[in-house]
């Protein structure tokens, strides 16, 4: 059986990386823990592992039950797996937020400014003057020695207990739409009601990503589940692809995030 076929083509180098892991979990017998992945990836790694014949499993943490960036752990099934199996590390920093304003595109910046890969961070939470990010305990120390500034905000980080975490309340407000097709665009303009031609220019800038990563191609077809990003419009999801109308549109169920 071709694995290859239930999933994009984009996703196969990450497949081959995936699959590489699990193989060596059933040679050595030894637990492998990977960087931070997006939902998307840990959803593969969970149905890669599932094909496997060996009894493995796969345990996934980020800090706290909410997070969305996870570290994952792929374990034969008697090894015992425990929240500090996943060696966290929280850091958090205050500022002045009256006097600036920090998004979680600035504190995004700012790190990968330090030359560190974004798969070594976890989630990242902006909220009343206080940033927080997840990131792994082996560059913990490097990051507080360096991450001194945040846009033109002076930081001193501490590392605090994961249960200090700032939990983001999610609500996710579903819709339903009727489409002419799944292509990015066309799903696009119908939930953040652009015009066709503004959709299009949003994909091609770049400004638009599917599961995570950035989509340029307006044509791309979406999926049930996929989770969509607009620069500056939020998130969504294509919760349900509910079937064809009379007139051979599509009816869809999607969530905006509020």
């Amino acid at each position: 059986m071709d694995i290859y076929q239930h999933f994009r083509k984009e996703e196969q180098p990450f497949i081959d990386h995936a699959l590489s892991w699990i193989r060596d979990v059933e040679m050595t017998y030894q637990p492998k823990l990977t960087d931070f992945l997006d939902p998307r990836e840990q959803q593969i790694v969970d149905m890669l592992a599932g094909t496997s014949l060996e009894d493995l499993q796969v345990c996934t943490y980020g800090g706290s039950p909410a997070a969305e960036r996870k570290r994952v752990m792929i374990a034969p099934m008697y090894e015992t797996i425990t929240e500090d199996s996943f060696h966290l590390a929280l850091l958090q920093a205050s500022y002045h937020n009256k006097f600036i304003s920090i998004t979680h595109r600035d504190v995004m910046g700012a790190f990968l400014s330090l030359g560190v890969k974004r798969k070594k961070l976890g989630d990242i939470t902006v909220a009343d003057g206080q940033v927080q990010m997840i990131t792994t305990d082996e560059i913990a120390m490097y990051i507080r020695m360096n991450l001194t500034a945040i846009k033109k905000a002076s930081i001193s980080l501490e590392e605090k207990p994961l249960s200090a975490i700032i939990e983001n309340e999610t609500t996710w407000v579903p819709s339903d739409y009727i489409v002419s097709s799944l292509r990015l665009d066309t799903v696009l303009k119908s939930i953040y009601k652009l015009s066709r031609k503004h959709a299009a220019e949003m994909i091609t800038k770049g400004l638009v990503k599917v599961n995570h990563k950035v989509a340029d191609d307006k044509k791309f077809t979406l999926e049930e589940g996929d989770i969509l990003s607009l620069r500056g419009k939020g998130r969504s999801k294509l919760v349900r692809i509910n079937g064809h109308t009379k007139k051979d549109n599509i009816s869809i169920t999607a969530a905006v995030l509020k």
